[in-house]
C-alpha cells in the first residue's frame, strides 16, 4: 500500500509539473513590435529579429516615418492593431518618446526601452534631456526641417562607435533623418507609468550619455540590462537585447 501511495504521489507531482510549464508557455507574451529611432530605420533590428525568431516569436519592425511624434505613434499603432494578442513594445533611442505614448495601446503590456530617451508626463524630448542633464545641441536641421548626420565618420563616432568603418558607410547610405519639429513634441501621459518597463543601457553610447540613461531608468523604475556597447549595441551586441525582451516577454 505504502509503494502504491509513494507511485501515486510521483505522479500526481509529476502532472503539477507539466501544468506548470505548460501555463508558464502559455501566458508568455509572443508578440514582439519593434521601433527603431534617428538616423536608422527598421532594418537597424535585423540581428535581434532573426534572433527572436529562430527563439519562436512574431516579430514586427515599424517604420516609423521620423517626421513628428504623432506621426510615429499612429504608424506604431497601424502595427499595433494587427497584432493578435498581448505585446512587447520596444523602442530605442528617439523611439523611447514614440513608445512612452504609443505604449498606452491596450494590447501594449510590457516596454522595453533601448539606450531610449524617456520623457514624463507633458515632456517633449529636448526637455526629457535637460532634465538628465543630456541637452541635444550641435545638429542643425535642413531647409526640410529635417536634421541628418553629415558623414559616415560623424555617423560612426555618434552612433556606431564599436562598428567597423566599412559597415557604417551602409548605415550613413540608408540613414532616415529625423524632422527637428519632432523633438518639441510632447508626450501627454507616459504608458510606463502603468506599464512594468525595461532598460537596456550603454556603457559606449556617444548619442546618449550612459548617466542620462541611468537616471531614465530610474525615473521609470526599470529592470535593467547593461552592455558595453555604442548607441547602436542593438547591432553590434544584439544578444543583449534579445536577452532583455526575453526577460519582458515572461
Amino acid at each position: 500500500m505504502f509503494n502504491l501511495m509513494k507511485k501515486l504521489a510521483c505522479v500526481a507531482l509529476i502532472g503539477l509539473s507539466v501544468t506548470a510549464q505548460a501555463t508558464e508557455k502559455n501566458t508568455m507574451i509572443k508578440n514582439i513590435v519593434l521601433v527603431h529611432g534617428a538616423f536608422v530605420d527598421g532594418s537597424s533590428y535585423r540581428p535581434v529579429i532573426q534572433s527572436l525568431q529562430a527563439k519562436g516569436y512574431q516579430v514586427t519592425a515599424v517604420q516609423n516615418p521620423l517626421t513628428s511624434l504623432d506621426d510615429d505613434v499612429a504608424a506604431v499603432k497601424q502595427v499595433l492593431d494587427r497584432q493578435d494578442g498581448d505585446v512587447v513594445l520596444v523602442g530605442h533611442s528617439w523611439a523611447g518618446v514614440v513608445i512612452s505614448q504609443a505604449g498606452q495601446h491596450e494590447k501594449v503590456k510590457k516596454l522595453v526601452y533601448l539606450s531610449a530617451i524617456v520623457p514624463n508626463s507633458g515632456e517633449n524630448a529636448v526637455m526629457a534631456l535637460e532634465r538628465h542633464q543630456a541637452a541635444s545641441e550641435g545638429l542643425q536641421p535642413d531647409e526640410n526641417g529635417m536634421i541628418w548626420l553629415p558623414n559616415a565618420e560623424v555617423y560612426q563616432a555618434v552612433m556606431a562607435n564599436d562598428l567597423p568603418l566599412s559597415e557604417v558607410q551602409g548605415l550613413f547610405a540608408t540613414q532616415t533623418p529625423i524632422s527637428a519639429k519632432a523633438f518639441g513634441q510632447a508626450v501627454a501621459e507616459p504608458a510606463w507609468k502603468t506599464k512594468p518597463s525595461y532598460y537596456l543601457l550603454a556603457e559606449q553610447d556617444n548619442a546618449l550619455p550612459f548617466k542620462a540613461q541611468q537616471s531614465f531608468a530610474a525615473m521609470i523604475n526599470a529592470q535593467t540590462k547593461t552592455v558595453s556597447g555604442s548607441h547602436l549595441s542593438i547591432i553590434s551586441q544584439p544578444q543583449a537585447t534579445v536577452e532583455l525582451i526575453e526577460q519582458a516577454a515572461k
